[in-house]
């Protein structure tokens, strides 16, 4: 069962979603941007004989869910509702069998319009719609934002004079800023300062208005309350990124707040911080590491070619930079440590392989990525060259840049292993392509 707490959840939205944004074109006269909400939304004028219920419920619950408040964020609520209610090939269907929608998307470069993608795209859809999602729909206040949601956690509260929460507004949330000494929130210890009240007795609170929450808490004073809470700590126990900002505003006001990693993580962190070859970024270690460059190698981007394109980067002789390379949920970026230049943004799926260099010491790892990979038409690999500090440190990323990148194809792909190798029909903005994998 896929749940809200498994880490390739995103991973797998996030591919459905540049596949349904990817070609779609925009308006020639309008002011607003459109997206591919717009597309599902028009689906449902063009329903002359009754066939889009299932659509037009999950189009009319997203409509008028009041936690959402652009176009991104209401398409990827459909999405994860289409996942829980395994109706996504159907949607899907439904828009390649609306001409007036279709037509939105360029024939050139869309997916959808593109007879050898758009039908292993549909079967990998099937697979999905096998399985088993269990989404909390409710947890949808930051989807106009990223795709990675907080901890959401509800809890009943026993009528009470006062819950004892100081409030803060920010970014049309509430925020706890501090707990009053004997309220029911500091004897409870259910909320803590820097998370979210999302919601109260049903009533949502995002978008809300100065005041609007304690005017909620007092018409319900004395009441029993079921007070729906947005933690400011993720998953693994480090700071969610989304609210960096907000809650740096918060501990301005508030500097006794304590903001930081978990308890069984703070030892960690602290010999994380102690390495030179290492630093914390919004709760993620990135690395410190030479770029040596890249090269082109043409239209093959098996494990095989790493052992020659390595010495065709260093044969090169460019000069070494210092760079941070920071392996985020969906994707890694390269960015120069001195000029805070980003170098390169790729998405895992868009890398092929993965290895070390077995000369001189062990610290030089590649990847190969494709080349273009927005562009209909693949221009083929390009192999990029990265020295570590050690022989460890070397080990260690190339085993997480390969398993995050292979959890990115079972998000969304069957994998079956052959003898020591494993295959996989890998979707990417390029099309599908055979690719062997190792670490």
């Amino acid at each position: 069962m896929v749940t809200d707490a498994n880490p390739h959840l995103a991973s797998c939205c996030e591919l459905l979603e540049l596949v349904l944004r990817k070609g779609l074109q925009q308006p020639v006269i309008s002011l607003v941007h459109r997206d591919y909400w717009q597309s599902f939304e028009q689906l449902t004028h063009h329903d002359a004989c009754g066939r889009l219920s299932a659509l037009s419920l999950a189009v009319e619950q997203t409509r008028v869910c009041r936690k959402l408040l652009s176009a991104q964020g209401r398409g990827r609520y459909l999405l994860r509702l289409a996942l829980s209610r395994k109706a996504l090939p159907q949607f899907i269907s439904h828009l390649l069998h609306t001409p007036r929608v279709l037509e939105w998307y360029s024939p050139e470069v869309s997916i959808l319009r593109n007879e050898e993608f758009v039908e292993p795209f549909m079967s990998l859809l099937l697979v999905l719609s096998h399985m088993e999602f269990k989404l909390n729909m409710e947890n949808c206040s930051f989807l106009d934002e990223s795709w990675l949601l907080p901890v959401c956690e509800t809890y009943e509260v026993v009528p009470c004079r006062e819950v004892g929460m100081v409030l803060r507004y920010l970014s049309g949330r509430v925020f706890v800023l501090d707990l009053m000494p004997g309220g029911q929130a500091h004897i409870d210890k259910f909320i803590c300062p820097g998370d979210i009240i999302d919601e109260i007795n049903g009533t949502s609170l995002r978008n809300s208005k100065n005041g609007q929450a304690g005017v909620v808490l007092s018409r319900l004073k004395g009441c029993p309350l079921n007070i729906s809470v947005l933690r400011w700590r993720a998953q693994d126990g480090t700071v969610y990124r989304p609210l960096i900002k907000s809650l740096r505003a918060l501990r301005m006001e508030n500097p006794t707040m304590q903001i930081g990693p978990a308890p069984s993580q703070q030892s960690a962190s602290k010999d994380q911080r102690s390495s030179l070859s290492q630093c914390l970024k919004e709760g993620r270690i990135v690395y410190i590491v030479q770029f040596l460059g890249k090269t082109s190698i043409g239209m093959f981007g098996g494990k095989e070619v790493l052992q020659h394109a390595i010495p065709q980067v260093l044969q090169k002789n460019q000069p070494s930079r210092e760079v941070l390379l920071d392996m985020k949920e969906t994707h890694l970026t390269c960015t120069d440590s001195c000029s805070k230049q980003e170098l390169f943004k790729h998405h895992y799926p868009e890398i092929s392989c993965v290895g070390r260099f077995g000369q001189p010491d062990y610290t030089i790892f590649a990847f190969c990525v494709a080349d273009s990979p927005d562009t209909p038409q693949s221009t083929g690999f390009c192999c990029v060259a990265l020295r570590a500090s050690t022989t460890k440190e070397c080990e260690e990323i190339v085993c997480r840049i390969g398993e995050t990148a292979m959890s990115s194809y079972e998000s969304l792909v069957h994998i079956f292993s052959e003898q020591a190798y494993i295959y996989a029909f890998v979707f990417t903005a390029t099309g599908f392509k055979h690719t062997e994998w190792f670490v």
